[in-house]
């Protein structure tokens, strides 16, 4: 037995294990989980004292957060609806797309829509008016002409203005053509070939004196050019609609702005 305790008190002395800085890890200190714990119930004493004392404010708003984000969301009928609408109008105008690329299933006639597209843009317009202007010899024709040439500028300026702010993409990503980027028709909110047609057609019907026949070819061609757009997926349904609104819109703003024959000849003269 004596020679026996030495030997246990030797290992005991060598074991790692009974060093001090790992006494921690065979038996740890009561001290430290009571002052752990001791800890926990002050910050928590603390939390609670420094919740009572709080502003009141601060827990009225800490009270109407979670209702705010009930608010929001729960969005308002108007909201639904005009989600619901647009939906309704991304939806249908990619089933009408139906010459949007090759793939589709009229791609085949995607020639001939552009062609179509073609008899709307500003640009032929244009070009033709002022060929016209020159070739003009009558003061009635000149003045008629004048004015048109001012309704396609104010067109182009309105229609490039108004897509800077919507900034709307169109159904599909297609990229604009050449003519688009000289007449800034970029963006899909209006369409540009639906207003001008529309605002063409209207400046036609007034101006001109037409049979009924080449009247209703007029209407008939402002209404395949503006749809003709919505095929080759450049423009939604509402894009459409809402150039036609806005082509009327600015034919009467050039009626109200009507340049007179004086004028007319004056502005010939200076150009």
């Amino acid at each position: 037995m004596p020679a026996s305790q030495p030997r246990s008190r030797a290992r005991d002395r060598n074991n790692v294990l009974n060093r001090a800085e790992f006494l921690s890890l065979n038996q740890p200190l009561k001290g430290n989980q009571e002052s752990r714990s001791s800890g926990r119930k002050q910050s928590g004493q603390a939390g609670a004292a420094g919740a009572q004392n709080a502003n009141p404010k601060e827990r009225r708003q800490s009270q109407q957060l979670p209702e705010e984000d009930c608010m929001q969301l729960n969005p308002s009928f108007k909201g639904i609806a005009f989600n619901s609408l647009l939906a309704i109008d991304i939806c249908m105008s990619k089933r009408l797309g139906v010459c949007a690329n090759r793939a589709s299933s009229w791609g085949g006639a995607r020639s001939m829509i552009n062609l179509l597209g073609i008899t709307g843009h500003g640009i032929p317009w244009i070009a033709g008016t002022l060929i016209c202007l020159v070739k003009s010899s009558t003061l009635a024709g000149q003045e008629v002409l004048m004015n048109l040439l001012l309704a396609l500028l104010l067109d182009i300026m309105i229609v490039a203005g108004l897509q800077k702010l919507a900034k709307r993409k169109g159904p599909y990503d297609i990229n604009p053509g050449l003519l688009d980027y000289l007449t800034m028709d970029t963006y899909a909110f209006p369409a540009g070939h639906a207003s001008r047609v529309a605002m063409l057609s209207k400046f036609f019907l007034n101006h001109l004196v037409l049979a009924i026949p080449l009247r209703i070819l007029l209407v008939l061609w402002a209404l395949c050019v503006g749809f003709s757009r919505v095929m080759i997926g450049r423009h939604h349904i509402t894009d459409v609609l809402s150039g036609f609104v806005f082509g009327y819109l600015q034919f009467r703003l050039v009626e109200l702005i009507w340049m007179s024959s004086n004028t007319c000849q004056m502005l010939i003269s200076i150009w």
